[in-house]
């Protein structure tokens, strides 16, 4: 019966994500918009999800499949990012200049540039295990400026 209830749970969490994010996406909001208010730190589905492992079983979901093509659709769209809704954030990302010219060489065949195809890139689902861990300890990661330098074009 618990896990019934659990499982009754996790489902209604699934389609209540969903719900807002369809709701917001029939309003056809800039993608940044949407993608702050379902996905972002405080968004919805963040709210919903308050647990890494919940959150991580959530993003293999079918629900977050269709929340990840509505915000596709809203970048089609809308194209680039609006201009004075949210401020952007430049990163330096040091990159093998084999990977640079491959990824160079997807733009061009996807008619895009580097730095939509990237930020298409960033907003994908990536497993865990092909995510390096740093050695770093969590303190110093919190204290350490980050590096704003140079936009990918």
């Amino acid at each position: 019966m618990t896990e019934f209830v659990q499982e009754s749970t996790i489902t209604n969490k699934n389609q209540e994500a969903l719900r807002v994010a369809t709701e917001l996406f029939r309003q056809a909001p800039d993608w940044v918009t949407f993608f702050r208010e379902v996905l972002g730190v405080e968004g919805a589905v963040r709210q919903l999800f308050t647990a890494q492992e919940e959150l991580l079983e959530f993003e293999q979901t079918p629900e977050y499949g269709e929340i990840q093509q509505m915000v596709a659709g809203l970048r089609d769209s809308t194209g680039g990012l609006p201009n004075n809704r949210e401020p952007t954030r430049v990163i330096t990302v040091r990159l093998p200049a084999s990977l640079h010219e491959s990824l160079k060489t997807e733009a061009h065949d996807r008619k895009t540039s580097m730095n939509k195809l990237c930020i298409s890139k960033l907003l994908q689902v990536i497993d865990n295990v092909l995510v390096p861990v740093e050695e770093q300890s969590q303190d110093s990661q919190t204290t350490q400026e980050p590096t704003l330098e140079v936009e990918l074009t």
